[in-house]
Order: structure tokens, then C-alpha cells, then sequence
């Protein structure tokens, strides 16, 4: 079966109820879908089966839900394989669309935040190290898949996913966000339910940072706060605030940088948004 290479949503009434009641005969349905470069899957499987994309394992919650992230340079056919314990095995094809993205020049960037001095090159690894161990999740949480996720704040996107960075005219990695610019100490709300798993003042390229685990692999990174206002642990709700919009870290102006990542894959959090397809 191949899958519509653009946003395809199943509108079920039973949309997050347990399989039985969508089908008892396949192994597996895709539930909502944003097949391009920077999107994701949500798939739930019947009991006892295990999934693959491309051969590798998805990894599934304790009701047979998984995601699936895109990655920037994804485009092509993805096989997704669903194999029971009974031999029986069911494959979907999905049809990833790829992208173009946009060059960004960001000018007036202090020197020391776009080339390092070695002096902080192990405080810099340190923090990656801290961010990518927070993004690990592992609460066991469904807002990822219940919760309709809204925006952080309102204001003007001066950034988006998958842009290629210039800073003072040098290149550097594609930014992995949606930045919104906002007047420096604006409340800053979280997009969905979730579990704080990351809530650090000053991170070298990313100042004041917040992560929130939103469960089945997906997080959402929050950076350049002005102020923090949860601790590592805080369990939230759709719409609390986390912290304050600032300029901290790499940064030429107050903006947030919302940033999501599912299973370690850096998705396009617009994608996630109810009006993203509008």
C-alpha cells in the first residue's frame, strides 16, 4: 500500500482507542502522517507485533503506539514493516516527500558564540552531552499522541526548520526550529503535556534553556529564556508556562526557538501544529 506523499490525517472516531476496534486483520495502521523531509508517523500495532522501518526496530508504548521521525535530508520510499509473533508479517509503503530550504544569513552575532574559544570547548560538549541524555525521554507519557499541540507564543517566525545558518557570514548547521520574535520577558507556554526533563539558566549557544518530555520519544527544547520558571520534574499541563523569552546564548535579539525531537531524529515542530497544513 503506498501512502499519499503529502499530510494525510485519519479523522477516526476512534482514533486513540485500542486496535481491535480499527481492524481485526491487519497488523498495523497509520494513524496520522506528515510524509515529508522533517515530519513524522504516529502507527499503533496490534499486541505482540513488532515494527521496522528500513529494517530498524521502532520502538512501540505499552499500547502499540509509535513514532516515526523524518529527517531533514529524508525523501523517497520508506518501508514499514509490521512482523506477529505468529509469522505473520505486513508491510506499508510510505512515500516521503523531500524539501527545499531556505538560506538565512544572521548577522552582528558575537564572534566567541560562532567560533569558540578552546577555553570553552568542554564546557560546549558537556551541554550537548546534558541535552542529549534529557532528550531521552522515557516517561511514560501520551500527551505526544492525545494532547492537540499549540504554539508557544504568538509573534512573528523570523526562522524556520531545516534553514541553512550563516552567522557573520560563515556557515554553520541548519537550524532545527521555529523562532518567533517576542518583546524579551514574554511567558513562554508548553505545546503539550508533559514532563520536565531539562531546565538549565545558561547554556553556551542556547542561554536558558527548558526541555519538556511529552512522552513516546518526543520533546520539545525551548531556548534563549530570560528566566526560567520549572525545575527538572515538574510534570505540566498544556498551556503552563515554563519561562520568559530572553536573548541568552547564541542570540541577536529576544525570540524563542522552539525546537522538537523525536527519537534522537530533529523534527519540524510547524508540522505539529493544528494549522500547519493551512
Amino acid at each position: 500500500m503506498l501512502i499519499n506523499p503529502m499530510r494525510i490525517v485519519l479523522i477516526l472516531a476512534m482514533l486513540f482507542t485500542c486496535f481491535p476496534a480499527l481492524s481485526s486483520t491487519k497488523l498495523m495502521m497509520v494513524m496520522q502522517i506528515e510524509a515529508v523531509a522533517g515530519g513524522y508517523a504516529i502507527i499503533q500495532a496490534k499486541p505482540g507485533v513488532t515494527l521496522y522501518l528500513r529494517d530498524q526496530e521502532i520502538f512501540t508504548d505499552s499500547e502499540g503506539f509509535a513514532g516515526i521521525g523524518f529527517s531533514r535530508d529524508a525523501g523517497g520510499l520508506y518501508d514499514l514493516v509490521a512482523k506477529a509473533s505468529d509469522g505473520r508479517q505486513e508491510t506499508e509503503t510510505i512515500w516521503v516527500a523531500s524539501r527545499q530550504f531556505n538560506v538565512q544569513y544572521v548577522n552582528g552575532v558575537e564572534s566567541s558564540r560562532v567560533t569558540p574559544p578552546a577555553s570553552v570547548t568542554e564546557r560546549i560538549q558537556r551541554e550537548a552531552e546534558q541535552v542529549w541524555r534529557a532528550r531521552q525521554g522515557g516517561h511514560d507519557l501520551n500527551h505526544w499522541r492525545e494532547d492537540t499541540f499549540i504554539a508557544p507564543i504568538s509573534g512573528p517566525v523570523t526562522g524556520v526548520y531545516g534553514s541553512q545558518r550563516f552567522y557573520n557570514g560563515e556557515p554553520r548547521s541548519p537550524h532545527w526550529g521555529i523562532d518567533y520574535a517576542a518583546p524579551q520577558g514574554t511567558p513562554v507556554k508548553t505545546p503539550a503535556g508533559g514532563t520536565v526533563v531539562l531546565a538549565e539558566p545558561d547554556l553556551y549557544y542556547s542561554g536558558g534553556t527548558v526541555i519538556v518530555d511529552h512522552g513516546g520519544g518526543l520533546s520539545s527544547s525551548f531556548l534563549h529564556l530570560s528566566q526560567l520558571g520549572v525545575k527538572v520534574g515538574d510534570r505540566l499541563s498544556q498551556g503552563d508556562i515554563i519561562g520568559a523569552v530572553g536573548s541568552t546564548g547564541r542570540s541577536t535579539g529576544p525570540h524563542l526557538d522552539w525546537r522538537m525531537n523525536l527519537h534522537g531524529e530533529r523534527v519540524d515542530a510547524a508540522l505539529w501544529l493544528t494549522d500547519a497544513a493551512d
